[in-house]
């Protein structure tokens, strides 16, 4: 599974429950799941075991971006694991959310699993680190916004 696997790493300065509010609350969810300057649409948000969700994010030129999944596992304060589609580039991966508490802050790993390393490749060569790293740039910017 390592060799299809895009691991990135973050520590929030916000307490375990903001930062889990904030990845679970569909309200917070369409503040910061989305590319800068983008509002998230969020379509289904069905957050439990065998849920359906789906967000849409209209891009500048138009053109409408759909993220959608099925969660599968649910550990609350956890774990959150969902098959992903992000189309139209990526299809078919599973996206593992892991959360760790560390005094007031939050421990976050994030995992996205391909279906083969070559697709893992061709994703990084696309900017998948850029592109969840300024979505996790705004998941920053909303919990300094919470008042803690």
């Amino acid at each position: 599974m390592n060799n299809r696997t895009i691991t990135m790493k973050r520590t929030f300065n916000a307490p375990l429950a903001l930062v889990w509010e904030a990845w679970t609350q569909a309200e917070h969810i369409a503040e910061w799941w989305s590319p800068k300057g983008v509002r998230t649409k969020v379509v289904t948000h069905e957050f439990k075991v065998g849920g359906q969700w789906k967000y849409i994010m209209p891009m500048p030129n138009g053109q409408e971006f759909i993220a959608e999944g099925t969660y599968t596992e649910i550990i609350e304060f956890k774990k959150i694991v969902s098959s992903a589609n992000f189309r139209p580039m990526t299809e078919g991966v599973e996206i593992q959310s892991l959360f760790e508490p560390n005094g007031e802050k939050t421990d976050f790993t994030f995992h996205v699993i391909h279906p083969t390393e070559a697709y893992k490749i061709q994703q990084e060569k696309m900017g998948i680190l850029n592109g969840w790293g300024s979505v996790f740039d705004r998941l920053d910017v909303l919990l300094k916004s919470f008042d803690q």
